[in-house]
């Protein structure tokens, strides 16, 4: 049996879900997937149904009755991860924004002590290929944002490619997690940051996705703006709650 888990949400991804399950599998290190899918209308779940008969021990599948959002998606994924006992749990997008390769990475540095691990964008500079300089601009400023606000040392707070050791997703409280877009990423962060987990950032080159549809919007956006500012207050005057 694997120690890893890799999670992947899903909506929409018939275009890249089977190269990206075969390039997760194609790694040296023996990884299992997850898809977490909200039954997407495009047949994505349809076609890891598919794969299964030939990754039948290494390939899951749960499939959400509807669209819930990139942060239900991840809880969700995060305790059937426990209680299958994985010592190290990822997350990743579908799209090769984020290349499989770099799994091993972030097993590394968690390995090496680490308890969570981050494919930052922004350590190194800006690591961004085929983004809009709008997008680089907004990107780069949420990180800063985040953290002037928040006190974290992580360069880049809203990343989406992450290796959390099993101990640490224990013993943050998932189901009082408030955040469902991208802010989650920062909520989840902010909480490994709380409870003094080492947090290590592993740079990485994120490009932007060739096939499929983008998810952001301006709601997302918004949460992230208007949510790190009360997380923060939260923090403060509900420690033993929080």
């Amino acid at each position: 049996m694997s120690d890893s888990l890799v999670i992947i949400p899903t909506y929409n991804e018939i275009e890249n879900i089977e190269a990206i399950v075969k390039a997760v599998f194609e790694l040296r290190r023996d990884f299992h997937v997850l898809i977490v899918d909200d039954n997407s209308p495009d047949g994505t779940a349809d076609a890891v149904r598919k794969l299964q008969s030939e990754f039948s021990s290494r390939l899951f599948l749960e499939v959400r009755h509807e669209k819930s959002g990139l942060g239900t998606a991840y809880i969700h994924g995060f305790k059937w991860a426990i209680e299958k006992k994985y010592d190290y749990i990822f997350e990743m997008d579908a799209d090769f924004s984020h290349n499989p390769q770099d799994l091993l990475r972030l097993h590394l540095a968690c390995k090496n002590g680490a308890d969570v691990s981050v494919g930052s964008r922004y350590k190194k500079g800006v690591n961004v290929v085929d983004w809009p300089l709008y997008r680089v601009l907004l990107s780069y400023g949420a990180s800063v944002y985040v953290k002037m606000i928040t006190g974290m040392r992580v360069h880049d707070p809203t990343a989406g490619f992450v290796c959390y050791k099993r101990h640490v997703l224990t013993t943050i409280n998932l189901d009082s997690i408030r955040f469902v877009g991208y802010a989650f990423q920062i909520e989840m962060k902010f909480r490994a940051y709380l409870q003094n987990y080492k947090i290590e950032e592993v740079s990485i080159i994120f490009r932007d996705r060739v096939k499929g549809k983008s998810k952001m919007s301006g709601s997302i956006i918004k949460e992230a703006i208007w949510g790190v500012f009360v997380m923060k207050l939260r923090s403060m005057f509900q420690k033993n709650r929080f």
